[in-house]
């Protein structure tokens, strides 16, 4: 039951968007639990969120590479931003790393940052632009 004297609470980020999926959703809302160590992988970029805009890493076409080796454990993950000048260029990778080593599956985690093939708006999904109004 909540008091009628405290102020409402609403949850502001990450936003919630029509149209997006999450972790562990189907582009229809169904709930579905990553199975394969690479589902959990993207599951886990999919968790990360650029703070100037409410699309996932995964989703904004950001992530280049997902190189994944059972055997020592590790992934390295090669990607971009959106802009060399972008704000979050040392926390963004830092998120990711913590993200990608909860995933039972994983180690350790490396993040790559590249600027060479620059981001551009079409590398974003299908989903990530129907949320932005793109479509």
């Amino acid at each position: 039951m909540t008091d009628p004297h405290q102020p409402q609470t609403k949850r502001i980020w990450p936003p919630e968007l029509k149209g997006a999926t999450t972790m562990g959703e189907t582009a229809t809302g169904d709930a579905k639990a990553p199975q394969t160590t690479d589902e959990k992988i993207k599951a886990a970029l999919r968790r990360v969120f650029d703070p100037e805009i409410p699309v996932n890493i995964y989703d904004l076409g950001l992530i280049y590479k997902i190189e994944h080796d059972p055997a020592k454990r590790r992934v390295v993950v090669t990607m971009t931003l959106t802009s060399p000048h972008c704000p979050e260029a040392e926390t963004i990778p830092e998120t990711i790393k913590r993200e990608l080593e909860l995933v039972a599956e994983i180690d350790s985690a490396l993040v790559l940052v590249v600027w060479d093939p620059p981001w551009e708006k079409g590398m974003m999904s299908e989903d990530a632009k129907l949320a932005l109004g793109m479509e």
